[in-house]
This record gives C-alpha cells, structure tokens and sequence, in this order.
C-alpha cells in the first residue's frame, strides 16, 4: 500500500469515526439538557468538537492497542457523558430519553450520510469512488455505534432503557451491574473466538453484520436520488 493510499485509508476512516463518536455523546449531552440537567452543558459537552468528547485511552489509545497487537476485536469509547438523573424534570422517563437520544443521534447522521452520497457526483471523478467507500464506512460505524450501544447491558445505552422500563427487580439488577459494566462488556468480546470455534462463526460478527445489511436497505432509495434525478444506471455502480 503506497503513502497516498494509506492516507485515504486514514481519512475514510477517520472522519466518519470521529462524527460518529462525536454526535453520539452530544446527543446525550442534548437531551439532558433540554430536560434539565445542565451538568454537561457545563462541561462543554454540548458541542460537535471531538475533542471534547474523545478519551485519550478509551477513543484512542485502547483501540490502537488492539489493533496493533492483531487482537480478534477491536473495542473502545468515548468519555462518558455526565447525568445528574435528580435534576432531569420526569423521572424516570427522561433517563431512557437521555439514554437513547445517543443512538438517535447516530442515526440521523445515517440518514444524512446516505443523502451526502448523492454530492459526490459533484467530485473529480478520481474521487468519487473513495468518497462513496467513506459513505458506507460512515453508514457501517454508525450501524454498530448505534445497535451496540442499544443492547441491555450495563453500562451500554440499552441498559439505561431497559432499567426505566423493565420490573423493578430487574431495573435494580442492572443498576448492581453498572460498575461492572465495562468489565462485562469486554467479557463478553473475549469470548467470541471461543464461541466462533464452537460455532463455526462469529455470532456478534453475524449480527452486526445483518444490522448494517438491514440499515443499507433502508438507506439506499435516498443514495439513488442522484441516480434517479439523471435517470442513469452508471452511478449506481459506486453504491456499496
């Protein structure tokens, strides 16, 4: 791989990474706020500069670590948004809407880079192709940032709104589970290349997959805007 290529690769990657991570956590930030916390408004936390939000083991670090050492997953996270849950106004609704205004976030901006695809038929024709691969790596990270964060485990998004809603016993469980949630999360990861062997696949590799599947088939008619608007096949060529 040449020095040009590696750094496309880089930017590919990276900018969708950091929308994703970014519009994530200021989703959260967002919501507590307009529900009245203002506790990481005043952090600065409502902000679309990464920096704010980026850990520098969690975001950078970690991953970067895993990578290298050729680990079978990569993991990582951004810095926790701080909720002062006694000051939002309903309780306890308004934890599950802080909760899931994260994966909301990364969502819409699914929605946006799907239409954003429809400008790069505006680029030099040199460019187009790798503008359409950042599109989907953008859809793809979005996907996973997204339905990973949904899953009902502390201390992951879906946990928060599976406590508003879930019998209280269960609600009180989770809450137990909360300092060890990310203990439990990375747990879990290590074991799926036992799983794997015994499986013969990748279970979590297989529903990350189907999900990002199922999205890009939701997404696709606003990435054919272009395609319809000119009334030409050729264009679809680059859909991913």
């Amino acid at each position: 791989m040449t020095m040009t290529e590696m750094v496309i690769l880089a930017i590919q990657w990276v900018i969708p990474l950091l929308l994703a991570v970014t519009l994530h956590e200021a989703g959260h930030a967002y919501a507590a706020k307009r529900l009245g916390d203002p506790t990481a408004d005043n952090q600065g936390r409502v902000t679309l500069n990464p920096i704010k939000h980026i850990d520098p083991i969690g975001t950078i670090a970690l991953p970067a670590l895993l990578f290298f050492l050729k680990a079978p997953f990569l993991f990582g996270y951004a810095k926790p948004v701080p909720v002062s849950y006694q000051l939002l106004r309903t309780l306890p609704r308004d934890i599950a809407i802080v909760a899931i205004a994260g994966p909301a976030a990364n969502f819409i901006l699914i929605i946006l880079s799907a239409l954003a695809f429809n400008l790069g038929f505006m680029l030099p024709d040199s460019w187009q192709q790798p503008f359409a691969q950042m599109i989907a790596i953008s859809i793809g990270l979005n996907t996973i940032l997204a339905v990973f964060n949904l899953l009902p485990i502390p201390p992951l998004d879906g946990s928060k709104i599976l406590m508003v809603y879930a019998p209280r016993p269960v609600g009180r469980a989770i809450m137990a589970l909360e300092p060890y949630g990310l203990f439990l999360v990375l747990g879990i990861l290590m074991l799926m290349p036992y799983l794997t062997s015994q499986l013969g696949y990748n279970p979590l590799a297989s529903f990350f997959g189907g999900a990002i599947e199922w999205v890009l088939t939701m997404v696709e008619p606003l990435m054919r805007l272009h395609c319809i608007s000119v009334r030409s096949e050729a264009c679809g060529n680059l859909l991913p």
